[in-house]
């Protein structure tokens, strides 16, 4: 029987989410990558444990997380619930999203029709044997359906009681501000966006979103601030057989140059004086901007998890370090 620990709140640092009552981890967890179905679910039990022990109450997934088998990672989180979690469902905020391909025919597929978004949370309650969840996000922007009919359908999603408040991801600067005059019109919460942004990946900034977010009451919930491994040690000295690049994901691949290396490892010598590890800098980075209110951290082992929750020891930057991670980055 699962008990957590008495002192998950010590040390942990919560902040509200926009201008909503709800208050998000510093560092929340992101249940993307290692929670399908070809995962060991021993591993993935003791993740989500020792994230409730840190003080990460917030957990994030998605419909189509677990690809190549859509949906299971929402099934390991609700089989993770069933043994011994589920009594603390008040403690926990759980989050989901739906937009990109998630089952065959012309109402599965990617889309942000009201068919599809209000089918497919009622699809992720059953999987994870929920009422509600606590976000619904619309996974990522649909030029083919009007704006209109996605706002009705997630403002429906609330007055029915599937969520509490609403969200969208990948939503440029552009497109968040028309969703957010539709809700506000609606009256519905919609507190988040969930862009991706990392050291590495500025363009929640060069798009004003951040900006806009902080003036408009919205929270941004980044994922990917590891840059998909990139800002960790993993590829300090070359690329591990067992990571995603060396698991043949061409698509990092390409991107892991020797200019890219050499990047990284100025940065974990600046980490390092820090007292930090790179990853922990890296996460810390992106928290030190006002408009962020969590990092989803993905991880694939216990230890990953410790490492990347101890960022909150050190938020702040000195001006000098600022400019120093800008010429490194230049």
């Amino acid at each position: 029987m699962y008990l957590p620990s008495d002192k998950r709140y010590d040390k942990m640092i919560y902040s509200r989410c926009g201008r909503s009552g709800l208050k998000l981890p510093k560092v929340s967890m992101g249940l993307w990558q290692n929670f399908g179905h070809q995962g060991r679910f021993s591993d993935m039990e003791e993740m989500v444990h020792t994230a409730f022990d840190l003080g990460i109450t917030h957990f994030d997934l998605a419909n189509n997380y677990g690809n190549p088998y859509n949906g299971s990672a929402e099934e390991n989180f609700g089989r993770i619930l069933d043994r011994g979690m589920r009594e603390f469902r008040d403690e926990l905020c759980i989050s989901t999203k739906a937009g990109y391909e998630m089952w065959d025919g012309p109402y599965g597929d990617r889309n942000g029709s009201r068919k599809y978004l209000i089918a497919s949370l009622d699809q992720s309650l059953r999987r994870m044997k929920l009422d509600y969840v606590d976000i619904f996000y619309h996974h990522v922007f649909d030029p083919d359906t009007p704006l209109e009919e996605t706002a009705h359908a997630l403002d429906q999603i609330v007055r029915q009681g599937k969520a509490l408040y609403v969200g969208i991801s990948n939503y440029n600067a552009e497109q968040t501000e028309r969703m957010q005059q539709l809700l506000t019109e609606l009256g519905t919460p919609f507190i988040a966006n969930q862009p991706s942004y990392s050291m590495l990946n500025r363009q929640v900034e060069k798009d004003g979103l951040d900006q806009y977010a902080m003036a408009h009451g919205i929270g941004l919930a980044v994922f990917s601030p590891l840059s998909q491994g990139f800002l960790t040690d993993r590829y300090l000295n070359g690329i591990p057989t067992d990571s995603r690049v060396g698991r043949g994901n061409t698509w990092l691949g390409e991107q892991l140059n020797e200019e890219l290396v050499s990047k990284l490892q100025q940065l974990n010598t600046l980490a390092e004086r820090r007292g930090q590890t790179l990853s922990q800098m890296a996460l810390s980075w992106c928290l030190h901007n006002p408009a962020v209110v969590t990092v989803l951290a993905g991880a694939s082992r216990k230890q990953q998890i410790i490492d990347n929750a101890a960022c909150i020891e050190h938020l702040e930057f000195s001006e000098e370090e600022l400019q120093e991670i800008e010429q490194i980055l230049k």
